[in-house]
């Protein structure tokens, strides 16, 4: 680590260190399992209506574990999809046209848990920037025109965060990363990394 010396004995890191300073990676670390905790928790929100997002009706009536739940028939990217794209987004008849299909359900769901998995676990941090991101920038595009800001809102922020931690390798602080990048698998095909 490159320190520079003050007159006063006291070493003073500069950029190129910080990454590389056990503070920083531990608190990258903590961002990452706290985001991968975020999707995990959506992902058992939407399978099973806990009733924090999924499981409220329209009148705020609670049903936890009722008809919303994904394993119940209940559609995890219907409400999103249908109700909440503002009536001016220019996309709203194509985020409207998939909300409810299977297959944007399936699609949605198991890169909720991929995604959760990979940034808790720390593995397969590339992929689920990658992922993660495209989910996020989706997202984002079905929210326009924003209500707070005309250009920066969480949607955008959490992609800028996944970005964040695939360049650091964030998942070698408090996670698996290490051990992953030494698998053949991962040798072979470094996105998986």
């Amino acid at each position: 680590m490159t320190t520079l010396k003050h007159s006063h004995n006291l070493d003073v890191m500069v950029e190129k260190d910080v990454v590389t300073h056990r503070s920083a990676r531990q608190g990258l670390a903590a961002l990452r399992i706290g985001f991968g905790l975020t999707f995990l928790w959506a992902f058992f929100d939407k399978l099973l209506a806990l009733g924090y997002h999924t499981g409220v009706d329209e009148t705020g009536t609670l049903d936890r574990f009722g008809d919303a739940a994904w394993i119940n028939g209940g559609s995890p990217t219907f409400g999103f999809l249908s109700f909440g794209v503002p009536e001016d987004n220019p996309m709203k008849d194509f985020f409207n046209s998939m909300a409810g299909d299977a297959w944007a359900d399936w699609l949605f769901m198991l890169g909720l848990l991929g995604i959760g998995i990979a940034l808790t676990f720390g593995v397969g941090i590339r992929m689920a920037a990658i992922t993660g991101g495209l989910l996020y920038i989706m997202m984002w595009l079905a929210s326009l025109p924003l209500e707070n800001n005309p250009v920066i809102d969480d949607h955008l922020l959490g992609a800028v965060a996944l970005t964040v931690f695939a360049l650091t390798l964030a998942g070698d602080t408090w996670g698996l990363g290490k051990t992953w990048a030494k698998t053949n698998l991962v040798r072979k095909f470094p996105v998986l990394r």
